[in-house]
């Protein structure tokens, strides 16, 4: 009984002693090789299903399509009565509304479209959807130290980065289930501490063998105000 009660402490502070001297780049390991345990990630070729819901606004529905080994984004993106097309390949850029490809520079205008708006597009979903994948690209710093942190009620692994000022000023904490290592929720923040937003995601859709986040709410970390929700559909 003895020899039982050792054991069963040693491997209790095995654990315990595990998750304190876990680091930042240890913990994003596991959390990649829980969302893409196959590494498929960086040939990624499929399309995303988006469904966007901000208040009082029309949902805004996008069809993307990623092929990272060929450079290739694409995002057609309908909002009420209108609908954006966005191609990006390579460093070429297309831009089509309504239907309608290369649109006057009055339409331009009134729409604010332009391929910097695509490229950032390009960015943006390759970012979100990529994660916590993209977390080994260069520019990204990983910081060692994981810190244990209660959030909205649950205990989270959390790892913060930054980046290298070419890529971006912001501060990222993401927060990773302590049991299975699935990112849950994360979280940036600008210049002045009140300012950025966190995301809460939720449920799993699982895409070229990758789990991606099925729901993402948008909140302001200021005041908890509610920005809106992605839901990704297959």
């Amino acid at each position: 009984m003895l020899k039982k009660i050792i054991s069963t402490t040693l491997l209790f502070y095995s654990i315990v002693t595990f998750s304190q001297e876990l680091t930042g780049r240890e913990l994003l390991d596991k959390a990649i090789e829980y969302h893409d345990p196959n590494g498929n990630w960086a040939t990624f070729n499929g399309t995303l299903n988006v469904t966007m819901t901000i208040p009082n606004k029309p949902n805004r529905d996008s069809e993307i399509k990623i092929d990272l080994p060929k450079e290739y984004f694409y995002v057609k993106a309908t909002r009420g009565e209108n609908t954006t097309e966005y191609t990006v390949n390579k460093e070429s850029c297309e831009i089509a509304f309504n239907g309608v490809k290369n649109p006057s520079e009055a339409i331009l205008k009134e729409h604010k479209l332009s391929c910097d708006r695509g490229n950032l597009y390009k960015n943006y979903y390759t970012y979100l959807y990529g994660l916590p994948m993209k977390l080994k690209d260069q520019g990204t710093k990983i910081h060692e130290k994981v810190e244990k942190k209660k959030f909205k009620g649950k205990e989270y692994l959390v790892l913060k980065v930054t980046y290298d000022e070419s890529v971006g000023k912001d501060t990222w904490y993401f927060y990773f289930n302590p049991k299975t290592y699935a990112m849950e929720v994360y979280q940036f923040f600008k210049e002045t501490k009140d300012s950025g937003e966190y995301i809460l995601l939720s449920d799993l859709e699982t895409i070229n063998e990758i789990k991606l986040p099925k729901t993402r709410a948008w909140y302001y970390n200021k005041n908890d105000g509610y920005l809106g929700t992605d839901t990704l559909k297959k």
